[in-house]
């Protein structure tokens, strides 16, 4: 019995110590990646609607599978590693993206991609052709940019050091569209600022009949160069120059044309007058018929034409003004046999969906409330039904919703609150809908059109089993009021042993920039479970919307016009007395960090608020909006000459003297967006004021500053700053 007794309190001791849960360390989050949610790759649905194709890779094989919708069950395999390896002989081709041809006879394979900004990535591409059982690439040997294959799957599309090329998929011939390609014209493919600011990556659309091709071009020879070192450990460092236009200075010279496949003629779309910018292109359902929209360089009007691609001429249909900026959004559908069009503004103070007749003429508002359509996901002509994704429910929650366009029978399509996404079959039978919550890794189900559940795709189980043996303490929100009354959005993860009767530190993290939220109720796997870290050391986690964020309405959002850095310190502030009057906080070790325009953000609040931060860190900020870029800066400044007043006031560089406490930069040398420049000009305006602070830089790195072991030691570095610090 005494021998009994003994095990039974070694198995107690043994189960009690099993159970303890663990603490999460830098090596789970930046080298294990053990809190990433996993999702479908590569997902897309086939021309029938009845299905969909998956890129599903397994430890020696990589493999497109179609799926049944209806079933869940494969039904075909369109292309084998086996495959690539008889047809191409080569073991280390890799696909990294494809597009399925209509007849899905032929697939457009993406390999060996290489970053070039945020948005683009150049590939070696070729053909995989089913019946033949061969691989041929687009160019031998040769990397391009954004291949597509034609709408009636003849064709293939791509750009080659600036230039347009059509390749024949039947015999194989291809066409050079443009010759003047240099680096400084662009045919087909965006400039730095286009694809940075409008999202304009693949600038050249085949028409629904694959007879022509709509294609910008950018003259950036005006535009200044921006020059940078890149190191990468050699003797002598080089340079690397690129296009920027900054704020004020000269844009890119912008033009459309549309290229005639058959004959090989060009034709010039004209402008109904002089504009600063082209942000958009769009077919119409009318081969013959092309929309661009135009924006004077406030970015307050924007002008919709219709464009006859016989003589390129483009007649306004709508205008669009604003007293402060018109922010760009891809709602723009035609519809009912090109008689109508849905349209999305914020006229009434939200953004919301309307229909108009082909000539301009609003016929109704079709969604409406005090809450903001975030993005349209898809219209299914033959029910006169719209789907969308709003903030009604919660400006910190993602819905999807569906509506007729009569703007009737709105019905909420999601059933689970937090962060909804959906991407629809082609004829709009099916969703594939991801859902997370800040508590909830990813969700990712298959739902029939009214929202019915059909099946889980991925539950992360294995995710949510990892969780359960951590020391987690739950995201939460709230929401308080400013000493000028404004509601403002937040969130806290308190440590997980949380005594009230204690005092604790506070981080607070913001972004803040226009239009973008930090106070979101979805998964956030690296920074979330960095910040559940911190909050297992004792550290209170904060993080505030400010006025100029998303979600809330256009004054919300637009107040900040013309005083960048204004109204935004203003709340962060406030966010700090308010945690300071907390009684189970010490008001004493109040910290800010963010990153880009989160980084201009701490920056100004160690200066603006240094009575309420003992700490800050800014990583890759904005220092002086004359340093930025004009489309972006513009949009919510003006230009320096017109807005001097707020150019100066919205600069640290004009408050250093006031930084007090202590105070982290961190920035990559090889930063093509906010370039180390502005870091550079605060360093000086420190040193010239005599304010200590901690310095970091990371050679040749971009404005993500990751790669390699990179994450995981600036992340060491941060926790270490705050640890000494705060």
């Amino acid at each position: 019995m005494k021998k009994v007794s003994l095990l039974v309190m070694a198995l107690a001791i043994t189960a009690g110590v099993n159970a303890q849960k663990r603490n999460i360390t830098l090596d789970d989050i930046w080298q294990q990646y053990k809190f990433a949610a996993k999702g479908i790759d590569e997902l897309q649905s086939t021309a029938d609607g009845d299905h969909y194709t998956a890129l599903v890779e397994t430890y020696n094989s990589q493999d497109i599978i179609k799926y049944s919708y209806a079933t869940g069950k494969p039904t075909d395999t369109l292309l084998t590693t086996a495959q690539i390896v008889k047809a191409n002989n080569n073991v280390g081709f890799v696909v990294q993206t494809y597009e399925l041809g209509p007849k899905e006879n032929t697939i457009l394979l993406g390999t060996a991609g290489e970053r070039i900004y945020r948005h683009s990535t150049i590939y070696k591409y070729s053909i995989w052709d089913k019946k033949k059982g061969t691989i041929t690439p687009l160019i031998d040997g040769e990397k391009e940019v954004y291949a597509t294959i034609s709408p009636d799957g003849n064709m293939a599309a791509f750009i080659y050091k600036s230039n347009l090329y059509v390749k024949n998929l039947t015999d194989n011939k291809v066409t050079q569209v443009t010759h003047d390609g240099s680096n400084e014209i662009f045919n087909g493919i965006s400039d730095w600022v286009y694809e940075e600011e409008y999202a304009l990556t693949r600038s050249y659309f085949w028409s629904p009949d694959s007879k022509s091709i709509a294609y910008y071009r950018f003259d950036d020879s005006k535009v200044t160069t921006f020059s940078m070192n890149e190191y990468h450990d050699s003797l002598y460092p080089s340079v690397y120059s690129f296009k920027y236009p900054k704020a004020g200075t000269t844009n890119p010279t912008v033009t459309v044309h549309v290229y005639q496949v058959a004959g090989g003629k060009v034709i010039d779309i004209k402008a109904p007058g002089h504009y600063e910018y082209t942000p958009r292109v769009t077919w119409t359902k009318d081969p013959a018929v092309l929309s661009v929209q135009y924006m004077d360089r406030h970015q307050d009007s924007l002008v919709l034409t219709l464009a006859n691609i016989s003589n390129g001429i483009a007649k306004p249909i709508l205008t669009e003004g604003s007293k402060t900026y018109i922010d760009i959004n891809d709602a723009l559908t035609f519809i009912n046999n090109n008689k109508e069009f849905i349209w999305m503004d914020d006229n009434d103070g939200y953004e919301h969906l309307y229909r108009y007749s082909i000539d301009g003429k609003q016929i109704n508002q079709i969604t409406t409330g005090k809450w903001d359509v975030i993005d349209i996901k898809g219209i299914d002509e033959k029910t006169e039904t719209l789907f969308y994704i709003s903030s009604e429910t919660s400006p910190i929650d993602r819905d999807l919703y569906s509506i007729n366009w009569q703007g009737k029978n709105k019905k909420k399509l999601s059933n689970k609150t937090g962060f909804n996404d959906a991407d629809f079959s082609t004829t709009f039978h099916y969703y594939i809908n991801t859902f997370s919550t800040a508590n909830t890794p990813g969700i990712t189900t298959l739902n029939s059109s009214d929202g019915k559940e059909i099946r889980i795709l991925e539950d992360n189980k294995e995710l949510q089993d990892t969780l359960k043996h951590y020391n987690l303490s739950p995201q939460t929100f709230f929401t308080f009021t400013t000493s000028q009354g404004n509601n403002l959005n937040g969130y806290v993860i308190k440590p997980p042993d949380f005594d009230s009767t204690k005092k604790y530190p506070v981080l607070m993290y913001v972004y803040g920039g226009p239009g973008s939220n930090t106070v979101n109720n979805e998964w956030n796997a690296f920074d979330g479970m960095w910040f559940q870290m911190l909050a297992e050391k004792g550290y209170i986690i904060v993080s505030i919307d400010n006025r100029g964020t998303l979600a809330r309405g256009s004054d919300f959002k637009k107040c900040t016009y013309l005083h960048l850095g204004k109204y935004e310190v203003e709340d962060q502030i406030e966010g700090a007395k308010y945690m300071a009057l907390k009684p189970y906080v010490d008001n004493t070790r109040i910290g800010i960090w963010g990153w880009s325009y989160g980084g201009y953000m701490s920056a100004m609040c160690i200066a603006k608020g240094a009575k309420y931060f003992k700490a800050a860190i800014s990583v890759a900020p904005v220092i002086d909006w004359s340093f930025y870029d004009s489309i972006y800066t513009e949009r919510y400044m003006r230009t320096p000459a017109e807005n001097r007043d707020g150019y100066r006031d919205g600069s640290p560089i004009n408050f250093a003297d006031e930084v007090k406490g202590h105070y982290m930069l961190i920035h990559g040398t090889g930063d093509d967006n906010v370039h180390f420049q502005n870091s550079v000009e605060w360093i000086h305006a420190l040193q010239k004021a005599n304010v200590p602070f901690s310095l970091m830089i990371f050679p040749d790195k971009n404005h993500s500053i990751a790669g390699g072991n990179t994450r995981y030691y600036l992340f060491n570095q941060l926790t270490n700053f705050i640890s000494t610090n705060l």
